[in-house]
């Protein structure tokens, strides 16, 4: 345990700092016809009008709806909606400004004061220390500790807080917080890290069909999981892919679960270490970690990662190996 624990340590440290530029993290929209986006945004203002009853009635048009992009204008009120959270928040109102009001435990305060600075250092709401957007992550990450004290804070928590925060107020930010944690990534933040240690040997056993060749390279070296997902699954690619692509993930995420950061995974493994050529330059457990700290931009596209995360790329069934 004390292993896995300094692994996560080591890949959400300091030298790991997001250094995602504030022109990044704004989404590109120019490529997207202004009639276009507009009759995404009515579409989605009717459907989160009816929201059950599209749930309900409905579901593969939301799941189609989300893989083409959830408008920028709405995706903070659509992730909220369908992860649950609004219903959540509904529930337990009053809870979050309950658990704001608290003082929380230092033993967590200090380690969260230490780890405001490096989220998205770049991006207007956390570049001052102290600011709006610093503030808000604190308050976010000290009620969840609050809420879940036998959990506590994992490091990895923090970018995913930050996301939900550039697209909703620090209440609906919380509940997604929850949400992620209880619902989505259930276990991946807790002592000990079993529950992403199970993933792992799941994605392992995936990419062997998946990409049998990648899968042969990392037994032989004997890579394990832990080393290189880690990262990836604590903090839903946030620390990894461009922003575009993280949005676009994001939004297929909230809808379909885990089964999409999985996904991920597997493309990215399989293109990076999937055919004999690209494994002639990594012969060596040093080597191919170094590979897959600098994945090739063009297979962290947008465009690309859409298309290649769909069912009909993936050929697998998740239903049966997914929590």
């Amino acid at each position: 345990m004390l292993l896995l624990n300094s692994v996560a340590e080591n890949c959400l440290s300091d030298k790991c700092t997001i250094a995602i530029n504030r022109t990044e993290c704004v989404e590109r929209l120019d490529n997207i016809p202004p009639d276009v986006l507009r009759q995404r945004e009515a579409k989605w203002l009717d459907m989160l009008n009816s929201w059950d009853k599209w749930m309900a009635k409905k579901h593969k048009k939301v799941k189609l709806r989300c893989q083409k992009g959830i408008p920028p204008s709405l995706r903070g009120r659509a992730w909220l909606y369908l992860s649950g959270g609004k219903v959540k928040k509904e529930q337990n109102q009053g809870k979050f400004q309950e658990l704001d009001s608290q003082p929380g435990d230092p033993k967590w305060l200090d380690v969260i004061e230490r780890d405001l600075h490096r989220q998205f250092p770049f991006h207007e709401m956390f570049v001052s220390r102290g600011g709006h957007g610093q503030q808000d992550l604190f308050r976010v990450l000290k009620a969840y500790t609050l809420h879940r004290p036998e959990e506590g804070y994992c490091q990895a928590q923090a970018p995913i807080a930050a996301v939900l925060l550039m697209h909703m107020p620090a209440e609906d930010a919380f509940w997604g917080l929850v949400q992620i944690c209880e619902k989505y990534l259930p276990g991946y933040y807790s002592a000990g890290l079993e529950a992403i240690q199970l993933d792992g040997e799941i994605l392992f056993a995936l990419l062997k069909r998946v990409a049998p060749v990648a899968h042969r390279h990392l037994k032989k070296y004997k890579i394990d999981p832990i080393l290189y997902m880690t990262e990836w699954f604590m903090c839903a690619f946030s620390r990894t892919l461009p922003w575009a692509s993280v949005l676009r993930m994001w939004d297929m995420f909230f809808c379909e679960g885990v089964k999409i950061v999985f996904r991920v995974g597997l493309v990215l493994l399989k293109c990076m270490l999937g055919s004999q050529e690209k494994l002639k330059a990594c012969q060596g457990q040093y080597e191919t970690m170094e590979l897959l700290r600098s994945i090739e931009p063009r297979y962290m596209q947008e465009a690309f990662l859409v298309q290649e995360v769909s069912p009909t790329h993936i050929h697998l069934s998740f239903g049966t190996c997914m929590h």
